[in-house]
C-alpha cells in the first residue's frame, strides 16, 4: 500500500513531553547517581505517570519470542511454542506489581528450540547458548541498578536453565521463577517427541506420507508451553520448583489457561512479599535445596540433561556441586513414582502429571520416606514443610485430581504413585553411570528408558557384539534411514562432544531407535548428549570425548564391545574386549586402546562456530561436563596467566640474546 506524500512528509521535530514533574528531593539531587535521575526521565518518557515512580522496581526477564497482533494472531513466528505465550505471563505478573504500587520493567532474551535444530548445524549452538544467555541475563539485571527483585519467566531446554543460573547468582536479590508450562497433546495423534521420528519411520516404510503429514500437523495441539513429555523443559520446571524458586504447583501448568495465569499472579505476589520481608536468593538456594531438587528429579525420572544444568545452578548459587557419586546415591535411595512420557510404564502427557498433583504431590510421598530437607525456605516465605502441609489439606489438590478423572478418565494415583504401588508396577530408579575402558571418566544412561523386555529377571541389560562406528550423527542417521542398522547392532557415534560439536543433542538417533520396530535390540554409545525425551539403551556423555583422545574415539568397526547395565543397583560398564579373532580382557583392552591412535575421521564439525569453540575451551578448563560446563573464572584466569608465562618464556628462549647467553 502506498502512502500519500503528505503522510510521509508530516514529520514532527518537537514534542511537548510528559506533563507533571519528577518526584525529586533535595537529597536525591545532591546524592543520587546521575543514572538514577536520568532513569526517572526515561520512565516518564515511556509513559509511566510521574506520581507513580517511587514504587519498588521489579525486573521481569523472559524468553519471549515472536510477534502477535492485538488478537493474538502471529505476525512473526517465534522459534517454538515454549516462548510464544510467555508474554501473557509477563503481563499478569506486571499488573500485580503495579497494583502493589511497584514499577515493573521487562526485558527479553529469547531461546532456541532443540527440536527445530535437530540434525542441523543449529545444534552446534544449543548447549553453549545456555552460558551465553545466562551471562546476558546477569548483565541485564545489573544494568538496572534500581531493581529490588527479579522475576524470571522461561519454559524450555536452554532458556529455563540459563534463567535459573542467572537468578541463582543474584545472591542478595529476591528472585522468583515463573515456569512457562506445557502444551497440550492432540486429542488424536502423537506427542511432540514421537512425531520427530516421522522421517525415520517413513524411510523404513513404517509410516505413509499422508500419515506423516497429518500427524506432524497436529502434534503441538496448543500454541504455548513446553513439549508434552518429561524432557529437559519439563524436568527443568520440576527442578525449579523443587529448589524452592517457584511457588507450589507451578511446574507443568497448561499454557494459556486461567490456572496458568493465576500461577503468574501468585508468583508476582511472592516476589513483592520477598522484598518486604528482606528474603533473598541465598536464603532459598542452599546445599539442602540442591539435594531436594536431585531427589525430586529422581522421583520424576527426569532428563539426564539436568545432570549438566543443576551443577551449573549450584555453582552460580555458591553451593557445593553435586558429583557423580552424589547423583548415584540419590538415585539409589529415591524411588521413581511418576508414570509419564517418555518413561512409562503408562505414557501420560505432562498435563496429567500436573493434574495428579505435580511437584508437591510427589514431594508428599518423598516426605514420608524422609528423603527431603523440609526446613528449607521457599519463595512463598514459608518452609517446604509448611508448603506441603498446606498442599496436603488444600481443596486445590482434590479439585485437580477430580478434573483429571473427569477430563481423561485417569486416576491421579495411576500417574503419581505411592512407592509400594510404583514398585509393583515395575518403576525403577532413573539414572545409571556406567564406567569401563571405553568410558574411564564415566557415562550416563536413563536406565528406566530401556525396553523392559530387554532386561532380565535380575534387572540386568546385557549386550555383547561387534560394533559399528560412526564419526558424526549425520552418518549414523543416514545408516538408520538406509537400512544399514539391524537388530542386535551396537553403534558408537563419536566426534560429537563439546570440542567437536558443542556436545550436540542426538535425539534424531534415539527417537528413531525408539520408534522403529527393531530399535529396542540396538545399543547406542556416544560422547554426545540426549534429548530429555530420549529412550532406549542409549548411553551418552561418554568421557573423555573422542576428539580429546578418549577411548570411544579409538574404536573400530568390528571391535567387540560389552555393555552391562544393572538397573537395580545403578551400576554398569562399557568394555572393549578386542576382536573376534583376538579376544581381550577389560584390562588388556585398556592397554590396546591406549596404544591406538584416534580415528582419523574425528575432527571438529564443519561450520562449528568460533563462539562454540571458545565455549568448549572455557568449559573444559573449568572442569567440563561433570561440573556443569560452567565458566570457572578464577580457573580460566589461572590457566591464561600460566599460558602467557609459558609463551613469554618460550619467546625468550628463541630470542638471539638467549642463544648467545647459552653459548
Amino acid at each position: 500500500m502506498q502512502l500519500e506524500q503528505t503522510e510521509i512528509t508530516d514529520i514532527r521535530t518537537k514534542a511537548p513531553g510528559p506533563s507533571g514533574a519528577l518526584p525529586l528531593t533535595d537529597q536525591m539531587l545532591r546524592n543520587s547517581p546521575s543514572g538514577d535521575l536520568f532513569g526517572l526521565s526515561q520512565n516518564v518518557g515511556m509513559g509511566w505517570e510521574p506520581d507513580k515512580l517511587n514504587g519498588k522496581q521489579v525486573l521481569l526477564l523472559s524468553t519471549q519470542g515472536g510477534i502477535k497482533d492485538s488478537e493474538g494472531e502471529p505476525i512473526a513466528l517465534g522459534y517454538h511454542t515454549g516462548h510464544w505465550e510467555v508474554d501473557m505471563l509477563m503481563k499478569e505478573a506486571a499488573q500485580v506489581i503495579s497494583q502493589s504500587a511497584g514499577v515493573p520493567f521487562a526485558a527479553y532474551v529469547s531461546d532456541p528450540c532443540d527440536g527445530r535444530s535437530q540434525g542441523t548445524t543449529g545444534m552446534f549452538d544449543s548447549f553453549p547458548y545456555r552460558n551465553d544467555a545466562s551471562q546476558v541475563y546477569r548483565r541485564l539485571i545489573r544494568s538496572l541498578p534500581t531493581r529490588k527483585a527479579v522475576i524470571g519467566i522461561a519454559t524450555c531446554d536452554k532458556g529455563l536453565p540459563a534463567m535459573m543460573m542467572a537468578l541463582a547468582s543474584m545472591h542478595d536479590l529476591p528472585t522468583v521463577i515463573i515456569p512457562g508450562g506445557v502444551t497440550l497433546p492432540p486429542a488424536i495423534g502423537e506427542d511432540a517427541g514421537k512425531v520427530q521420528t516421522i522421517g525415520a519411520r517413513y524411510s523404513n516404510d513404517e509410516l505413509s506420507l499422508k500419515e506423516a503429514a497429518e500427524l506432524g500437523c497436529r502434534a503441538c495441539a496448543t500454541p504455548g508451553g513446553g513439549c508434552q513429555f518429561l524432557g529437559t523443559a519439563a524436568s527443568s520446571q520440576v527442578v525449579g520448583e523443587a529448589l524452592g524458586m517457584s511457588i507450589p504447583h507451578a511446574a507443568l501448568a497448561p499454557s494459556g489457561q486461567e490456572i496458568w495465569k493465576e500461577m503468574s499472579r501468585q508468583s508476582a505476589k511472592a516476589a513483592v512479599q520477598m522484598i518486604n520481608e528482606n528474603m533473598t536468593t541465598k536464603d532459598i538456594i542452599t546445599n539442602k535445596s540442591i539435594h531436594n531438587a536431585m531427589v525430586v528429579h529422581a522421583a520424576f525420572g527426569g532428563s539426564t540433561n539436568l545432570l549438566l544444568h543443576l551443577p551449573a545452578i549450584a555453582y552460580a548459587a555458591g553451593c557445593d556441586l553435586p558429583d557423580v557419586e552424589d547423583w548415584h546415591e540419590v538415585n539409589l535411595k529415591t524411588p521413581r513414582i511418576v508414570s509419564v512420557l517418555p518413561n512409562g510404564p503408562d505414557y501420560h502427557p505432562t498435563i496429567r502429571a500436573y493434574l495428579a498433583g505435580g511437584v508437591p504431590e510427589v514431594m508428599l510421598h518423598l516426605r514420608e520416606l524422609g528423603l527431603l530437607h523440609l526446613d528449607v525456605l521457599t519463595v512463598t516465605g514459608k518452609t517446604l514443610g509448611e508448603n506441603l502441609e498446606w498442599w496436603e489439606n488444600s481443596s486445590r489438590r482434590e479439585e485437580m485430581k477430580k478434573r483429571l478423572k473427569e477430563a481423561d478418565g485417569i486416576a491421579a494415583n495411576d500417574v503419581i504413585m505411592a512407592p509400594p504401588q510404583a514398585k509393583e508396577r515395575g518403576l525403577k530408579p532413573t539414572v545409571t553411570f556406567p564406567v569401563g575402558n571405553i568410558a574411564p571418566q564415566g557415562s550416563i544412561i536413563k536406565s528406566t528408558s530401556i525396553d523392559p523386555t530387554m532386561i532380565d529377571a535380575d534387572g540386568i541389560y546385557y549386550h555383547k557384539n561387534k560394533i559399528k562406528v560412526f564419526t558424526s550423527e549425520r552418518k549414523a542417521i543416514q545408516a538408520i534411514r538406509n537400512g544399514k542398522i539391524e537388530k542386535g547392532d551396537i553403534m558408537a557415534v563419536t566426534g560429537c562432544g563439546p570440542m567437536a560439536t558443542g556436545m550436540e543433542e542426538t535425539y534424531q538417533l534415539t527417537s528413531a531407535l525408539k520408534h522403529l520396530s527393531y530399535g529396542k535390540y540396538v545399543t547406542l554409545l556416544t560422547d554426545a548428549r540426549f534429548s530429555g525425551v530420549s529412550t532406549g539403551a542409549c548411553i551418552g556423555h561418554i568421557g573423555p570425548e573422542g576428539l580429546a583422545g578418549g577411548p570411544i574415539g579409538k574404536l573400530r568397526d568390528g571391535d567387540v564391545v560389552e555393555v552391562y547395565i544393572d538397573t537395580e543397583n545403578l551400576s554398569g560398564h562399557l568394555h572393549f574386549l578386542g576382536t573376534e579373532e583376538h579376544p581381550a580382557s577389560p584390562e588388556e583392552g585398556s592397554v590396546i586402546l591406549a596404544e591406538r591412535t584416534q580415528n582419523k575421521d574425528i575432527f571438529p564439525a564443519d561450520q562449528l562456530p568460533d563462539d562454540t569453540r571458545l565455549w568448549a575451551a572455557l568449559q573444559k578448563v573449568s572442569g567440563g561436563i561433570w561440573r556443569g560446563s560452567v565458566y570457572d573464572v578464577d580457573r580460566i584466569i589461572e590457566v591464561l596467566e600460566a599460558g602467557e608465562k609459558a609463551l613469554a618464556e618460550n619467546d625468550n628462549k628463541n630470542h638471539p640474546a638467549y642463544e648467545q647467553k647459552l653459548q
